[in-house]
């Protein structure tokens, strides 16, 4: 068994730990590189022409939804 010098340095060693890591991790710099890291890799920036096409496809898509729609509601009112 150790001394009660031995008690108070464990002690201090387990509840500074803990806080030193706190203190680092919630610094602004690391905290913001990390965050601005990880949503470049998941939300990569799309770039115009690709914007563009993307909406172009949904339009088309739009459009087909919406002539099945109405080629199906001008069937049933012609029954």
């Amino acid at each position: 068994m150790g001394t009660w010098q031995l008690e108070v340095a464990r002690m201090a060693l387990y509840m500074a730990f803990p806080v030193a890591l706190f203190h680092y991790f919630n610094q602004p710099e690391v905290y913001e590189e990390s965050i601005t890291n990880k949503k470049r890799e998941i939300y990569p920036v799309v770039k115009r022409e690709k914007e563009q096409e993307i909406r172009d496809q949904l339009r088309a898509a739009r459009d087909r939804r919406e002539a099945k729609q109405l080629r199906e509601l001008e069937n049933s009112m012609n029954k």
